[in-house]
């Protein structure tokens, strides 16, 4: 077994070294920081000024309008027909159309432009026309609008978790939610994409013949090992380059253009400010209580089980499926022979991601509770619950049956992998495999 860490060694400094390693090493943390650098970057961008043409044929809502920093609304005393063909020419963004209808109060706005409007443009006009036509109705039923503002009540529900010790904590439902789906989708992937990198590094072996030189100098389930485990530290190694890398980027981003952010948030608060009334204003307090209990929510989350568990259940599911990956890679001489074993062996973690909207609405269900301690979707689904508050049994059966379901699909794996490694020319099916296992 002293060979072990040889092999271990081999693949990982092998991969390690690779162009492709190091390239991805670099592009991971810019892809991952771009997500959230470039929406913000690009909507800073179109914060240009866009003018809008009004043709308003009932004459109530001309004045309903105002300007922002963002839009500027035009009269236009030009037909409709004439002003549609001179847009351009005009430098409008729109042309915002409300018909004479045989209705007292008109209901429908048109909005005319040479490109599709943003979502922000049409959110605003929306909101006005909505309000003003709000207005006008109360208006002619004798009721004051100032009163019926005055009754809309913003409610805030806050969580609170009591501990066995009576201890209370705030929580967020909403929060535990995002933190547990986003760990068990990151798990998901990287299951997937390092596990198929074992398989085809067995391939390749397999079909250059280079296995039946290693084979000579080391047993099979010893060569498997290594390669399962050396594999897994390359994973971790770029999981933890791409973190840290991601964080500086991020970082570096915000401290440069800290203060344009600032800016072009406060135009759009003022565009949003342009859009309520003056009682949901003081009502947007509540908003800012909301966001102060998500910040103490987060106090909850035990980060120190979760960040535990996340590596935990990252390189144990990771060992039980790669087992299971290699052994594919031993029975097949090309990766398109590999189909037809793929999806009964990936089904159970597929199943995980398709179920985590139900385990998250009833973390503590029966469902759950057996979907995280089956070793096949554990990985996934006992990340899910962590941040909703896990019994400390359930994580302690669920790891202990990961480990015992490793220790078996290693066992299975290793007895096709010592036959099916030197196998070549031969269509492998299920019934073959069979055979491999029973062989003694």
């Amino acid at each position: 077994m002293n060979k072990i860490p040889l092999i271990i060694k081999r693949e990982y400094l092998t991969r390690v070294k690779k162009k492709s390693f190091i390239l991805m090493t670099i592009l991971g943390p810019i892809l991952m920081a771009a997500l959230f650098i470039v929406p913000v970057y690009v909507a800073q961008l179109e914060g240009d000024i866009k003018t809008i043409g009004i043709i308003d044929e009932t004459g109530l809502f001309i004045d309903a309008f105002e300007n922002t920093d963002n839009l500027v609304f035009l009269p236009i005393e030009e037909d409709l027909e004439t002003a549609k063909q001179n847009i351009s020419s005009n430098d409008l963004y729109a042309i915002l159309h409300i018909p004479r209808t045989e209705l007292s109060v008109p209901q429908t706005g048109i909005l005319f432009s040479d490109k599709q409007p943003n979502i922000v443009v049409k959110g605003y006009v929306q909101n006005v026309l909505r309000k003003e036509v709000e207005a006008l109705k109360l208006s002619a039923s004798g009721i004051d609008p100032e009163i019926l503002q005055s009754i809309k009540t913003k409610i805030n529900l806050l969580t609170i978790k009591i501990n066995k010790g009576g201890e209370e904590e705030s929580g967020s439902t909403e929060l535990s939610m995002a933190v547990g789906f986003i760990s068990g989708l990151i798990i998901y992937f990287f299951i997937f994409m390092y596990g198929a990198l074992v398989m085809r590094g067995v391939i390749e072996e397999k079909t250059n013949r280079i296995v039946e030189v290693i084979v000579s100098s080391v047993k099979p389930f010893q060569l498997m090992m290594g390669k399962i485990v050396g594999v897994a530290m390359v994973g971790l190694t770029q999981f933890a380059l791409w973190v840290i890398f991601t964080l500086i980027i991020v970082s570096v981003f915000l401290s440069i253009f800290s203060s344009d952010l600032t800016s072009y948030q406060s135009s759009q608060l003022k565009l949003g400010e342009n859009s309520i009334s003056q009682t949901e204003a003081i009502q947007s307090d509540d908003v800012n209580e909301s966001v102060i209990a998500i910040f103490e929510s987060i106090k909850s989350i035990n980060f120190g089980v979760l960040l535990g568990a996340f590596v935990f259940f990252f390189i144990g599911g990771y060992l039980l499926y790669g087992a299971f990956f290699a052994a594919i890679g031993s029975a097949v001489d090309s990766e398109t022979d590999t189909q037809q074993f793929m999806l009964p062996l990936t089904a159970p973690l597929i199943l995980s991601i398709i179920l985590a909207q139900f385990i998250m609405i009833n973390p503590d269900g029966p469902a759950a509770f057996w979907l995280s301690i089956f070793p096949l979707t554990s990985p996934v689904i006992m990340m899910i619950r962590i941040p909703f508050g896990v019994p400390y049994f359930d994580l302690y059966l669920s790891i202990a049956l990961l480990i015992l379901g490793f220790l078996g699909a290693t066992w299975l794996a290793a007895k096709i992998y010592r036959t099916g490694i030197l196998m070549y020319g031969k269509k492998i099916s299920y019934k073959e495999l069979w055979k491999w296992i029973k062989y003694k």
